[in-house]
């Protein structure tokens, strides 16, 4: 399976933020969407950034809440890794778990065009393993079920 089509399934909406709003503005959008992270982009198209929820409380952690009024472009992670629709999701999963990074933003000729979470990765592997048991069982019981 590639990455483009595990975006059909989940839908390609990307949460995004500018490099000028508040990290105060930044928990609001992460708490409204219910999401872990969100893309960084001034111009909505091209990713500048990604800032998670770790970001932030290691910065609140370390700094106090006076970070909370602070620009989005302070804590970001600039140095984003992206991937390809075309990329197999067996290379992402690799690429996530070496690098330690729980999101990756979804690149096309440079355009942010989605984003895929180590949940969504986690998820679409157990449908996987799922239907594989099930081809399995039915293979073993001859299509019966007990």
């Amino acid at each position: 399976m590639r990455v483009t089509e595990m975006l059909r399934h989940k839908g390609d909406e990307v949460v995004t933020t500018t490099s000028r709003a508040s990290v105060r503005d930044l928990l609001a959008l992460l708490a409204e969407h219910r999401i872990g992270a969100v893309v960084v982009s001034d111009d909505g198209v091209h990713v500048d950034g990604i800032v998670s929820e770790r970001d932030v409380v290691r910065r609140l952690h370390a700094e106090g809440d006076g970070v909370l009024d602070e620009p989005v472009s302070r804590i970001m992670t600039v140095d984003v890794h992206g991937c390809a629709p075309e990329t197999p999701l067996d290379d992402l999963m690799v690429a996530m778990t070496e690098r330690r990074i729980r999101h990756v933003p979804v690149l096309h000729d440079g355009r942010l065009v989605g984003i895929v979470s180590i949940g969504d990765v986690v998820k679409r592997r157990m449908a996987e393993v799922q239907a594989e048991r099930d081809q399995l069982t039915d293979y073993i019981t001859g299509g019966r079920m007990p």
